[in-house]
């Protein structure tokens, strides 16, 4: 299955952690930057078209700052990132500069992704960049970041990234081999093969106690989730090994694969599934539930039990069935008032074509 999956990749996601980018200082590990490099290089030389998601802004200014600990205070984390980001992409170009090859910066936000004529632009940018060789790194735009940014965690924003390309691969390069199981315990091993992300997979990953890291494990299967239900296959791996990269590429054993679903999502309907903060929801019940998870039907008006928040029309929603579990997002034609009015008769509320299951 790793053969299948992984040999035939040409267009490949690597992000890479802050615990694999800096040292002990909180300050860019050199050496290890170095490795990462010549792995990506090796990579792009062979043909394949390369970009990098890259932590490591905050933590690389927190060393400039004095700060030992990661700052709680959004201004103090924003002038973290706005030192450590010249820092990195400075190191990064000198870096891949030795390989002959040259790279580009772009740093997002959510609502460059959000909004349908940016989240375009964004990947005509990207794709232009690979069609010249380019090597894209990519971060979060930290410096400008009007929410906290431990909501934005770079695992998210590679898978995001990876959807919207969309790639052939993600790769997570990190500090451990992959998911483990009983972290920190005598018999604790590396899970090879995930197929299926439930609830015993989530209680096996934890957070982070990293000083300058976000999310841990935990993060990083919420992005597989994205990832997998794109039809993007995804290898979280160790990024203090060497040849790490190469063996996955290769299709050998490195690493936890997360085997993605057989058929990949339209862009359109990935652009609806992950890219936006959903302004309310609306609880279906049982029929409406099947009707839409099995049938590939239209939300209609008496399949909606009650709608929550307040949104506007051609704003995505959650569509939730009546435990709670959201199950699908969705475009509603209709706004919040109109929906809770119970006035809507024969019409789409959601139009199959403007909904995705999760």
């Amino acid at each position: 299955m790793r053969s299948k999956l992984l040999k035939n990749a040409s267009r490949i996601v690597v992000k890479l952690g802050t615990g694999v980018l800096t040292d002990s200082r909180k300050l860019p590990d050199f050496g290890q930057m170095e490795q990462l490099a010549a792995q990506i290089a090796d990579q792009r030389k062979a043909g394949k078209e390369m970009v990098i998601v890259s932590s490591g802004a905050v933590g690389a200014g927190m060393g400039v700052l004095g700060h030992s600990k990661r700052p709680v205070e959004l201004a103090e984390l924003q002038a973290c990132a706005a030192i450590g980001q010249s820092r990195l992409m400075a190191i990064y170009e000198k870096l891949f500069a030795t390989f002959g090859l040259s790279v580009a910066q772009i740093l997002l936000t959510h609502d460059d992704l959000e909004h349908h004529e940016r989240h375009l632009n964004v990947r005509n940018t990207l794709v232009t960049l690979l069609r010249h060789g380019v090597i894209p790194i990519i971060n979060e735009n930290d410096v400008v970041s009007s929410i906290e940014l431990r909501f934005g965690d770079n695992d998210k924003l590679s898978a995001l990234v990876a959807s919207l390309l969309p790639a052939d691969l993600l790769v997570i390069l990190t500090t451990v081999e992959g998911v483990v199981q009983n972290f920190g315990k005598p018999d604790s091993k590396t899970i090879p093969l995930i197929e299926r992300i439930d609830g015993a997979l989530e209680k096996i990953a934890g957070g982070t106690d990293s000083a300058t890291a976000v999310g841990g494990m935990a993060s990083k299967i919420q992005a597989a989730k994205i990832v997998v239900r794109s039809g993007i296959p995804l290898v979280i791996a160790s990024g203090k090994k060497k040849q790490a990269l190469a063996r996955v590429l290769a299709g050998q054993e490195e690493g936890t694969l997360f085997v993605p679903q057989t058929s990949r999502l339209q862009s359109r309907k990935r652009w609806i599934a992950f890219f936006h903060h959903p302004k309310g929801a609306l609880f279906v019940d049982a029929g409406a539930r099947k009707a839409l998870r099995e049938n590939g039907k239209s939300l209609l008006p008496p399949g909606i039990a009650r709608c929550e928040g307040q949104f506007e029309a051609g704003e995505v929603v959650r569509i939730c069935d009546l435990d709670g579990t959201e199950f699908a997002r969705g475009i509603p034609g209709f706004g919040s008032s109109e929906i809770k009015a119970r006035g809507l008769k024969r019409v789409e509320v959601v139009h199959r074509d403007d909904l995705v299951i999760l």
